[in-house]
């Protein structure tokens, strides 16, 4: 049986208005009472009914996540996170995969769905593009569109490719190829990351070699092992690999099985994301941690703040990173 605000407030001889003052955490409860009615809700094990007070204020208690993937196994991990943050403040998540289309990403979480904002992560839009929001409360992740027109969550992508890199250079490697570059407007991440490459190189007094850097028009394992057979066809031989991302790294650390080369003895190899799959390859797997809790917690708080105060200007905020060295990167010998 499922208590209401009536039955706390009968067995704890107040009113059902002081019932609500205390279970919406007004102060002026006298201490006594409140105590009584905290007493009263522990007893009948009441739980306040969380629809009826998102729509006293005009709300649905519905958020949207619209990703462009929910089989790249970083989005599904970020959804997971999202959906814990969003429970602590009673709300629910709409997971909307876009693919990654201009058009699908227009009609992100939004559709005939009631929702009171939207964390979105787009690949194709651009910011003139998200006027389709109309006055949504929405918070960005990515890189696509930062600065505006809405808060922003990410993390230093260029910073932490140039770090990985130069973890590769440390230990003794010269040939660093890299797996994930991209041309089309979608590649946002892959532009910042290859900066990151490049500087790196640069750093170290490496040249930059076309000829090492491989395409990949989708991040999937099958394309890093596409990618990594065409480097070695082609007769480049590198001493290590950046990819962009886990799943490809996980493709390439395949593709170089095949062909017979030890990772990390003859080719170290390292990702970008810490999914999980790479905390249990042989050998696991070298890569950029971005804090997935961190990013979803600084969304959710984010939406929560634009939907006390949408006047507020955007605001950008950065997630932390780290670099976590695993059994694929060892020193050359």
């Amino acid at each position: 049986m499922r208590h209401r605000l009536k039955d706390v407030a009968e067995r704890a001889g107040v009113s059902v208005k002081t019932v609500s003052n205390v279970v919406n955490g007004y102060v002026h409860v006298r201490p006594d009472t409140r105590a009584r009615v905290e007493e009263a809700i522990a007893e009948l094990n009441y739980r306040p009914n969380l629809s009826a007070r998102n729509l006293r204020k005009g709300r649905t208690g519905v958020i949207a996540l619209a990703v462009p993937e929910l089989d790249i196994p970083y989005f599904a991990e970020l959804a997971r996170h999202v959906v814990v943050a969003a429970a602590e403040l009673g709300w629910t998540v709409l997971i909307d995969q876009t693919g990654g289309g201009r058009e699908q990403e227009r009609a992100a979480g939004i559709g005939d769905h009631m929702i009171d904002g939207l964390i979105f992560s787009p690949l194709a839009l651009t910011a003139d593009d998200l006027t389709f929001l109309d006055g949504t409360p929405t918070v960005l992740l990515g890189e696509r569109v930062d600065h505006g027109p809405a808060d922003h969550v990410g993390i230093d992508n260029v910073a932490a490719a140039r770090a990985m890199t130069a973890h590769l250079i440390g230990l003794g490697r010269r040939r660093v190829a890299a797996i994930g570059s991209q041309r089309t407007p979608e590649g946002a991440s892959a532009r910042l990351r290859l900066a990151g490459y490049a500087a790196a190189l640069a750093d170290a007094g490496i040249a930059y070699d076309e000829a090492l850097v491989a395409p990949a028009p989708a991040w999937h394992r099958a394309v890093g092992a596409a990618a990594m057979r065409s480097l070695l066809d082609s007769g480049v031989r590198p001493d290590a690999v950046f990819c962009f991302n886990d799943t490809l790294a996980l493709g390439a650390l395949r593709a170089l099985h095949e062909a017979g080369l030890r990772v990390p003895e003859d080719v170290a190899l390292a990702g970008f994301d810490d999914i999980e799959d790479g905390r249990f390859s042989i050998p696991t797997l070298s890569t950029i941690s971005p804090d997935k809790e961190r990013i979803a917690r600084l969304a959710v708080e984010l939406l929560a703040s634009r939907l006390r105060d949408r006047s507020a200007p955007p605001r950008e905020l950065p997630a932390p990173w780290a670099l976590t060295p695993r059994e694929s990167t060892t020193p050359a010998t």
